[in-house]
């Protein structure tokens, strides 16, 4: 994998009049090297659409560096517009054209004439698997279709750089699935992804990297196995039948628990060091209590963990 930094973002400042404390950027840094995601993660009002929006020259920054392909996001917009490409949270196709006009128009609208346009629009239909669908209207797509064909618009010019904001919000598993992989081929393909998402199982499947913001900075970055180390501990689940069994299991085990015992319903989620022992001992406590588990599971912490204990936010947004 090359080392070669394509987004690169320093001491990044942009306040709003009359904003709340903390909101926009209060010396944001980022990072990306050439053919990887980088997901960008944050509780609401973190600052990623502001981080996004300045890196793609749609807003000013009120100082700091930021530069994409070697060009400096201020002083060079223009060759930083030739060499990236967005992905908003909508779908930007007309539902009146099928698939192929859509991909065609985009592509005149890029100044390619009308018989590369055409080629370059069945090279993107094959690629992401919207051939058979070509000649259908758009309004007639699923959403994850519709989102294929999104991604596919932005690439008419093959940017060395794409944003991507919140793929797949609102999409059924299935749309979401078909998003991921159009995504991953991209960057087989050589395209570098920033990728803002409210889903962080989506971040652990795409991304190389993730950059955690809280209040306009950067509070953690690292690729997603390197950041469930940070919490150190394992996690061990238990799933009862009963609620009566929830606060008699959690007395039991306190003793044994590396930090904060979690209840959700009738899950009992506990952190322990010594996995193998700590299974052990807790079988045998629930043993002398008469506690029967439905299930127990050992696991390493989720992002979701991380981004709860980084952040002090549960939903990133």
């Amino acid at each position: 994998m090359t080392t070669e930094r394509v987004i690169e973002a320093f001491e990044v400042r942009k306040n709003y009049a009359g904003g709340t404390e903390g909101a926009g950027l209060n010396g944001f840094d980022l990072e990306v090297s050439a053919g990887t995601v980088t997901g960008l993660l944050g509780p609401n009002g973190a600052g990623k659409t502001t981080a996004v929006r300045i890196l793609a020259t749609l807003l000013t920054m009120d100082s700091g560096e930021a530069r994409i392909a070697g060009y400096d996001v201020r002083r060079q917009g223009a060759e930083v517009r030739r060499r990236i490409g967005l992905v908003g949270q909508s779908a930007a196709v007309d539902e009146i054209l099928t698939g192929k006009q859509n991909l065609v128009m985009f592509g005149r609208l890029n100044h390619l004439g009308h018989a590369k346009a055409v080629r370059r629009a069945d090279e993107l239909l094959e690629r992401f698997s919207l051939t058979e669908s070509a000649a259908l209207p758009a309004s007639k797509y699923s959403g994850g279709m519709r989102r294929r064909l999104d991604l596919a618009a932005s690439l008419i010019v093959a940017p060395a750089v794409l944003f991507v904001d919140e793929p797949t919000t609102g999409l059924d598993p299935g749309g979401r699935a078909e998003v991921w992989s159009a995504v991953r081929e991209l960057v087989k393909g050589g395209t570098t992804v920033l990728l803002t998402t409210q889903y962080l199982d989506e971040a652990d499947q795409l991304a190389d990297r993730i950059s955690m913001l809280k209040a306009g900075k950067v509070v953690a970055e690292g690729t997603p196995d390197a950041l469930k180390a940070q919490l150190g501990a394992d996690w061990l689940d238990l799933v009862v039948t009963e609620q009566d069994d929830v606060q008699h299991i959690r007395q039991l085990v306190d003793r044994l628990a590396d930090g904060e015992v979690r209840v959700d319903g009738l899950r009992v989620s506990i952190p322990v060091k010594d996995r193998t022992r700590a299974l052990v001992e807790v079988a045998t406590l629930l043993q002398g209590a008469n506690i029967e588990p439905e299930d127990i599971t050992l696991r390493r912490p989720t992002l979701d963990e991380v981004f709860l204990n980084l952040t002090g936010s549960g939903v990133p947004a």
